[in-house]
């Protein structure tokens, strides 16, 4: 069996997820800012440390182009908020697409990428557990609330659900210190669950998987996110059409009926435990065509977007002017860069550096989309095309998750580099590989 290879991409999520428990410790809100921040400054910091001479990530040169384009905007644009405000919107930035560039330095393997990916599932799945424990055991499993949360207009009641049994509770949280945070935990015990229950052959293994899978898509329910539930979706169907491409048949049936029997079950379960409203949540993506249902919700932003700020800010409306860069670093006393609000990824790009960042940065996602297709569609890297496939569903997933939350400038979006730049890396290494041991078996033939 191949050795293990723990790498500092092994312990930058080993540390995320420590910093995510550390908010957990009652009594820890007054350092949430800094405790929130150090996976971001961890990043940072390794890119600083790091170098690498190893071939460098297709969507390397675009994510270069997007800093040089906040870099203009720091320097250029008379509307930017703040001076502090510039500067962490440009670091969050380049913490965020940091990987791309750090994680070349490491010698990561196929193996070392899958064990990468199981330490992932395994901590999503604990939080996906505790989320189910906190809806049948309302307060006993529960961490603090947020300061955030606990002080905002609707003093949390807002994020508590109602049972079918008649008693609220607060959306599940997972291992996180905001309700509803366990959704997003399930989206990764889904994924993972199935793409690692698809790549082993040991049964008790498998079940297990399944196991987090429904557990996961359960919190999704409860936690009523839809749009984590459309990105299950929308990464099952672009992974059933990598294995359409390769002729995966076999493979693909087994996932199609596995991931239908999962769905329907874990809505079952969830409308069982959640009630009507539960049920209601979710029907309403049904209720009309797709465009309805996004306009009805989300799409209302992306329409202001292109029609009313589009024609004001086509090159940007000043750094640091919208989300928390702005609430904690923001200088607000000025009339003309007071801050702007923001619910899609979409609005969020043309604020901060207008047409050409969202062309860099669509540019940047386009490549690590068609990077993960080649390997998920390269032969020679035999079983290893598994999770290329799954990380080019996952990719497109969070490209459809952006019309309705900036994923791209969240913790979630310095994971999606991390995981493509470290996929990259181990599909590069395992082709070096095997052109040496190639040439090594024509030597000793040729010896002989």
């Amino acid at each position: 069996m191949e050795k293990i290879n723990w790498t500092l991409a092994h312990s930058f999520i080993f540390l995320e997820f420590t910093f995510q428990l550390l908010l957990l410790i009652p009594g820890i809100g007054f350092l949430r800012f800094p405790i929130r921040i150090g996976a971001f400054m961890l990043s940072i910091l390794l890119l600083v440390l790091l170098r690498s001479k190893s071939s460098q990530h297709p969507s390397a040169k675009a994510a270069i182009l997007v800093m040089i384009i906040l870099l203009l905007e720091f320097c250029l644009h008379p509307d930017m908020n703040s001076i502090t405000g510039g500067l962490a919107q440009c670091a969050m930035y380049l913490a965020i697409l940091a990987p791309l560039f750090w994680v070349r330095s490491l010698k990561i393997t196929p193996v070392g990428f899958e064990s990468l990916v199981f330490i992932i599932w395994v901590f999503h799945s604990i939080s996906s557990i505790f989320g189910v424990l906190q809806v049948y055991y309302p307060g006993k499993f529960q961490p603090p609330l947020a300061e955030m949360v606990k002080h905002n207009a609707f003093h949390a009641t807002d994020l508590l659900i109602t049972l079918a049994s008649g008693e609220q509770v607060y959306r599940p949280m997972g291992l996180t210190d905001t309700p509803g945070g366990a959704g997003n935990s399930g989206f990764y015990a889904f994924l993972l669950g199935v793409g690692i229950a698809l790549k082993i052959k040991n049964p008790i293994l498998r079940i297990i998987c399944m196991g987090s899978a429904i557990l996961g898509l359960f919190c999704i329910y409860l936690s009523q996110i839809r749009s984590i539930l459309i990105l299950c979706a929308v990464s099952m169907i672009f992974l059933a059409i990598v294995f359409i491409r390769t002729g995966q048949i076999t493979r693909l049936v087994g996932m199609v009926s596995t991931v239908t029997t999962l769905f329907i079950a874990s809505f079952s379960w969830a409308t069982a435990v959640g009630g009507k409203r539960t049920s209601a949540r979710f029907a309403s993506l049904t209720a009309n065509s797709a465009d309805k249902v996004y306009h009805d919700n989300r799409g209302e932003f992306l329409e202001s977007t292109y029609k009313e700020l589009l024609p004001q800010y086509p090159l940007g409306a000043g750094l640091g002017r919208w989300g928390m860069i702005n609430g904690y670093f923001g200088d607000n006393t000025d009339a003309v860069s007071q801050p702007i609000w923001v619910e899609i990824q979409w609005t969020a790009w043309l604020l901060d550096g207008g047409v050409p960042l969202i062309f860099a940065y669509v540019w940047a996602i386009y490549s690590a989309c068609h990077t993960a297709w080649k390997i998920a569609t390269n032969s020679k890297l035999g079983d290893f095309t598994l999770w290329g496939g799954l990380i080019f569903a996952y990719d497109v997933g969070n490209i459809v998750i952006s019309f309705g939350y900036p994923v791209f400038l969240s913790q979630g979006g310095m994971e999606f580099w991390l995981l493509n730049t470290v996929l990259f890396v181990a599909a590069s290494n395992s082709q070096i590989a095997t052109a040496e041991s190639s040439q090594q078996s024509r030597r000793r033939s040729a010896d002989r």
